[in-house]
């Protein structure tokens, strides 16, 4: 089995006293998170910042303490797995800028919507799991 490696973030903002989350969608019609492959020589927390900044035009702040690992099989590469590794990201009175070379779209949308728009599990379970973190996380 190989892998292919890959690291982003749940990048949210606090505004009108709620949190909401950067949702992107891929040219494919997947939501999900800014992520991507990982550079060599780079570390994971420069990977998500990289790929957050590529992605969705944003400087965020990573938040200590947050990382979680998702793997799930790439349909069109037999035998190999996808290992994605999610920080948690705060930003601060920007626009998000979607890459149009990657992205369909990028939106800001609060918790029931972001778990709506997702079509797989992993990332609604990343989801659930940074909100409890930020619940039980004074910031």
């Amino acid at each position: 089995m190989s892998y292919e490696y890959s690291c982003g973030a749940v990048v949210f903002t606090r505004q009108g006293g709620g949190i909401r989350y950067v949702v992107i969608r891929s040219l494919e019609g997947a939501c999900g998170f800014p992520k991507g492959h990982m550079e060599p020589g780079e570390t994971e927390t420069q990977t998500a910042l990289r790929e957050i900044r590529e992605e969705v035009g944003l400087d965020v702040r990573l938040v200590p303490g947050f990382r979680r690992v998702t793997e799930y099989p790439l349909r069109k590469k037999p035998g190999v797995m996808k290992r994605v590794t999610y920080f948690l990201a705060e930003y601060e009175n920007q626009p998000i800028r979607p890459q149009p070379e990657e992205l369909a779209d990028a939106a800001l949308m609060d918790y029931e919507e972001a778990m709506k728009s997702f079509r797989f599990e992993a990332n609604k379970v990343v989801l659930q799991e940074a909100r409890a973190f930020l619940e039980n996380t004074s910031l």
